[in-house]
């Protein structure tokens, strides 16, 4: 069997790849966050949005066509891919195609993760590819796919599943494999309420990523056969692996740093609290996340934006920011920004104070406000004289505070409302 380690044998195994990107979940424990939008859509990191990572690791890694399946509350998702992710060339085969629920095959939407694969087969198979990479579209990391579809090669494999390290309370929340000294994958269990810990290591247990290869024809014949059987709930983790782990070729990807071999750095930003925390890790002086890594860029939709302006420097009015990230558009007016993330766009008014918060893009924060442990949500104008993050009880009446501690604001909690259902 020929070698994996050249950079030539996993391009070309990349090139003969289609990924599917699944980004039509809700995302429901990120709360009025995703009322009006999918969670892949919704903003991360100052200038991106969660897709942009998933889609940014297969474009550094080769692999150039996309699929991305979208149902839930799908506009701004669609937006921004048209608008982002439209400069690959299809007359050379690369592509970022758009596969929102559409009844292709059943009469029902997505019914779950392996259906929304399913009702799309028509579509993948015109692609004619040789392996189908199938990832998650809400999680925030960094990831080379072209090491794991080439130990998926080595192994003869006909499934593979990317894998991390997590505690056992993280670990309810996942699939958690058991696997021999091969990392073959000898059982499965779907979010379990005592998860097998691994072995010689108590307090960690190996969960799935929610990121597969698989051999396209395997794939197609095990889709076909779940479509078939009224008692699946048509899902990749609950289904689909558990009924192919004793007869086939089932292995594990350890998600690892190329160079030092620890765990890899991912987030699952599935809550208002995870949400907060990863967006302020950013800040730290070396965050284990890097966005100004040029070798590995996360490409996104490129507002056009002016620089950052900070004006008015009087000893109770001076237009300033320490420990934050301040994006393009924004205007800090005689404002302090202690330890934040503010979005492009945003404008901070004199006598204003804002700390440990996250700003989402196109926020008018007027002045005298102070604002501690926050996330506010894209659009909001707060009120001149607000204090959000001081009084539990009383944010409580008016905003969703977490069980962290952190206080979400939407606009739809101020009374203003930017989305009009009727």
């Amino acid at each position: 069997m020929a070698t994996v380690s050249t950079p030539r044998f996993v391009s070309r195994l990349t090139r003969d790849t289609l990924a599917l990107i699944l980004a039509g979940g809700r995302g429901s424990r990120l709360k009025q966050l995703t009322l009006w939008r999918a969670k892949p859509a919704v903003p991360f990191g100052g200038k991106f949005r969660i897709i942009d990572f998933p889609l940014s690791n297969c474009l550094n890694s080769g692999i150039r066509r996309v699929g991305v399946l979208t149902q839930y509350k799908a506009h701004s998702l669609l937006t921004h891919l048209q608008r982002g992710w439209s400069f690959l060339r299809g007359e050379f085969g690369e592509f970022v195609e758009l596969l929102p629920a559409q009844q292709r095959i059943e009469s029902s939407w997505y019914a779950g993760t392996a259906d929304a694969v399913y009702q799309n087969l028509d579509i993948i198979r015109s692609h004619k590819p040789e392996y189908v990479l199938i990832l998650a579209g809400d999680h925030i990391y960094k990831m080379d796919y072209g090491p794991m579809i080439a130990q998926h090669v080595e192994h003869g494999a006909d499934m593979t599943v990317g894998c991390l390290e997590v505690d056992l309370e993280t670990a309810q929340a996942f699939g958690v494999m058991t696997v021999d000294g091969d990392g073959r994958v000898l059982e499965f269990d779907e979010k379990p309420d005592n998860p097998t810990p691994l072995p010689g290591r108590s307090d960690k247990a190996l969960a799935s990523m929610g990121i597969y290869v698989f051999n396209t024809d395997f794939l197609y014949e095990q889709l076909i056969k779940d479509a078939d059987s009224p008692s699946s709930n048509h899902d990749f983790g609950q289904d689909i692996i558990p009924s192919i782990i004793k007869s086939y070729r089932v292995f594990s990807y350890p998600f690892r740093d190329a160079q030092s071999g620890s765990q890899a750095y991912w987030r699952d930003v599935g809550t208002v609290d995870a949400f907060w925390a990863t967006n302020l890790e950013l800040i730290g002086v070396t965050p284990e996340l890097n966005l100004y890594d040029e070798d590995w860029p996360i490409w996104t939709y490129q507002e056009q934006m002016p620089p950052a302006k900070f004006v008015f420097d009087d000893d109770d009015r001076r237009g300033m920011a320490v420990d934050s990230m301040v994006s393009g558009g924004c205007v800090i007016s005689g404002a302090h920004v202690k330890h934040s993330l503010l979005f492009s766009n945003v404008r901070v008014d004199s006598f204003s104070l804002l700390e440990s918060a996250v700003v989402l893009p196109d926020v008018m924060v007027e002045r005298h406000c102070r604002i501690h442990n926050a996330v506010i949500d894209k659009g909001c104008c707060i009120p001149e004289g607000t204090v959000i993050g001081e009084d539990t009880a009383a944010d409580t009446e008016r905003f969703h505070v977490t069980p962290g501690g952190v206080v979400l604001v939407t606009p739809e909690m101020l009374g203003q409302e930017l989305h009009h259902a009727r």
